[in-house]
């Protein structure tokens, strides 16, 4: 282990006197090794540093704070690295789903979820989301929405199938033309099946798996969406029944089981804080994992502002806690104002008030230590 400290010279103890010249002690000590000492087995033994030829002067040093000063650059050290490796992270595994993508306020959103197999809106296009053959998109924005034409055409640069690509209603004529304006100006086939799936409709993605929007609350149109896992339920009434009768019922055209939707993952996009106050968003509030925004987290920009702008403010969501059932909880869309450790440090306020566990996704966010 190499540690370097730079010392001012003005630090150095009285032990050298006036008249020696301070150039004959370096003013900066090299930690040159280190090495476990004592303890045995028992992982009780400590760690010896060698200062190389001023050992004689260890002990004089440490009433000069330089000690300390050590600890304090190796605490440092520690933060830095647990920052980069913050910065460096691809994906989280929440219950099961490994979630990755990136989220900056006004700059790009795409949320990738590869178990789903679907993306969740594209303001640019990262290569991870072009193999999902489905993706959702909340709003119009174009860091929410500006990356749909290069997705659309990679895959068919790829000979992947054409996507299914959901959007609210409002806004599915002016996509259309939007592909009209890329084939002609391109002159290339750009192939999609264009949804509008409207608040409260049900579409299935496959016989599992449902996907349902649900109101948000931005300055332009917007919804959330739910995505529900399917399975099936023998119904009370035949419960007493044994196999070969089932089978007769079944074979007969009866109907011997019930649907059962259990949500499973949900993603607001850009909100107020009101779906956290609307019944119909409920589900979207117990689904096992909640992907929410939380752009602005301290007292620089007020509730009020984040309201005026369309956003969720972290306070709003302490304040709602109450509500979040969710057994994880993804915040995302900070602003780009905030490091990774004013992030980290939202999280910590949020997870006490909550029963899930809170992460954050910090892609494309710099540490202050960077």
């Amino acid at each position: 282990m190499q540690i370097s400290l730079s010392i001012s010279t003005s630090n150095i103890p009285c032990f050298l006197k006036p008249q020696e010249p301070t150039s004959e002690f370096s003013s900066k000590l090299s930690f040159s090794t280190a090495r476990r000492v004592g303890g045995g087995g028992g992982g009780g033994g400590g760690l010896k540093i060698s200062l190389g030829n001023h050992d004689s002067a260890l002990f004089a040093l440490k009433g000069s704070g330089l000690l300390s000063s050590m600890g304090r650059v190796i605490e440092e050290e520690e933060k830095y690295r647990k920052a980069r490796a913050e910065v460096q992270r691809k994906g989280i595994d929440l219950k099961g789903y490994l979630i990755e993508g990136v989220s900056i306020g006004g700059h790009e959103t795409c949320i990738v979820v590869p178990r789903l197999n679907a993306a969740f809106d594209i303001g640019k296009c990262p290569s991870r989301a072009i193999h999902q053959d489905f993706l959702f998109i909340t709003h119009g924005h174009l860091d929410h929405i500006g990356g749909l034409p290069m997705y659309v055409a990679t895959r068919g640069l790829y000979s992947l199938k054409p996507p299914t690509i959901f959007v609210p209603p409002c806004i599915k004529e002016d996509v259309e033309k939007l592909f009209d304006l890329y084939r002609s100006m391109g002159q290339v086939d750009l192939e999609l099946d264009l949804v509008a799936l409207d608040v409260g409709e049900t579409y299935e993605i496959r016989n599992d798996l449902v996907v349902r929007p649900f109101k948000t609350d931005h300055v332009i149109p917007s919804q959330g969406y739910v995505l529900y896992s399917v399975r099936k339920k023998l119904k009370m009434q035949y419960k007493h029944l044994q196999g070969k009768k089932l089978e007769k019922l079944k074979h007969s055209g009866v109907e011997i089981t019930d649907i059962m939707l259990s949500p499973e993952l949900a993603f607001t996009g850009d909100t107020t804080s009101e779906f956290l106050l609307n019944p119909r968003s409920a589900d979207a509030l117990r689904a096992k994992v909640l992907i929410t925004e939380a752009t602005f987290l301290d007292d620089e920009i007020s509730v009020e502002q984040a309201r005026e702008h369309g956003h969720t403010h972290l306070y709003e969501l302490m304040e709602h806690a109450q509500w979040i059932r969710n057994e994880a909880i993804l915040l995302t869309h900070f602003s780009s104002r905030y490091k990774i450790e004013d992030i980290r440090e939202a999280v910590l306020k949020l997870q006490p008030k909550v029963s899930g566990k809170v992460v954050a996704l910090t892609e494309g966010f710099k540490s202050m230590y960077s």
